[in-house]
């Protein structure tokens, strides 16, 4: 299998997704805790570990004018240590409008019946879905 993991970086969670790249699509698979800057890398070396990924995506977070912000640095921070930890170099992806995707299709999910409120503590592995989505269809799709 041909296997991606995404992730949507934030200070108090992040995301992972899976991805295919034959099939072309992704989908949430967990929430990492972060502590202290540190995410829980024991489960998140358990994940690497399950899947074996060819490619590591990480959502960039930009301005909407496609600037730098502080969470910008975070997640190049977080993959330059996965590179150094795993000996894959991430692909760096635009997640711009990536956790607004993720709430619409929560809440269409929720609207029929697919999803309950608890699931909202999920949402940061929707969001890594959208971002892994993106990178596929931009890098594979031709």
């Amino acid at each position: 299998m041909s296997c991606v993991l995404g992730f949507d970086v934030g200070t108090r969670m992040i995301g992972v997704a899976v991805g295919n790249l034959l099939t072309l699509t992704a989908r949430p698979l967990d929430v990492i805790d972060v502590r202290k800057g540190d995410p829980d890398w024991s489960k998140l070396d358990r994940l690497v570990r399950e899947w074996q990924p060819d490619h590591l995506i990480v959502g960039l977070p930009l301005t909407l004018d496609g600037g730098e912000q502080p969470m910008t640095r975070t997640a190049r921070d977080f993959g330059n240590r996965l590179r150094k930890r795993y000996g894959l170099t991430p692909h760096m992806c635009d997640e711009r409008n990536s956790s607004q995707e993720a709430a619409r299709r929560f809440a269409d999910a929720r609207a029929a019946g697919h999803r309950r409120r608890r699931d909202g503590q999920r949402i940061d592995a929707d969001a890594a879905a959208v971002i892994l989505e993106h990178w596929l269809h931009g890098a594979y799709e031709n």
